[in-house]
């Protein structure tokens, strides 16, 4: 079991990163950060665009190491450690290397929960979320390539539950 930070919290109901990066991301018809999320198992974040959807049954929830965004930070020389809300994962950590978790090749991903004081969320940690070229207009020129192999990993919620901002328990099982 680790202590971790729930960093930031993400529901959107619209996909913003439509169309050309060149014209900028879609806007949000309302607030996207949270200071909780409604999670129900199999189905995803209540309210985010991929609830309920069926092609993302086993990749509906995006999970996110907040380390990543201080490594492009430093790699590309920037002023200030970008907003984690502009990579729009829907749970951004601090404390715990995510991307370990997701499936790779001949192996399935890692089972995990995360306690925020509501009582733990078990997780199927599902394939890598590669970053897109999106990363480069939202965060900086150059995030895309900084983001590859940290982009986070998409997952499937087993349990319902409630997540919180702030302090949280993380304990992959096995």
């Amino acid at each position: 079991m680790r202590t971790v930070e729930i960093v930031a919290l993400l529901v959107s109901s619209v996909h913003a990163f439509e169309g050309r990066p060149a014209d900028g991301p879609r806007p949000d018809p309302a607030p996207v950060a949270r200071e909780h999320v409604v999670v129900r198992a199999g189905l995803g974040l209540a309210g985010d665009r991929y609830f309920n959807h069926p092609a993302h049954r086993n990749a509906a929830v995006t999970l996110f190491a907040a380390e990543s965004l201080d490594e492009v930070a430093t790699t590309l020389g920037l002023d200030a450690v970008p907003d984690p809300l502009l990579v729009r994962r829907n749970i951004v950590l601090r404390g715990y290397p995510v991307d370990e978790l997701a499936a790779r090749r001949g192996r399935d991903g890692a089972v995990f929960s995360l306690d925020s004081g509501d009582g733990p969320v078990r997780f199927r940690a599902r394939r890598p979320a590669h970053p897109c070229a999106w990363m480069d207009t939202v965060l900086a020129p150059g995030a895309f390539r900084a983001l590859r192999g940290h982009g986070g990993v998409r997952c499937v919620p087993l349990d319902d539950g409630t997540l919180r901002l702030g302090k949280a328990t993380l304990d992959v099982e096995g």
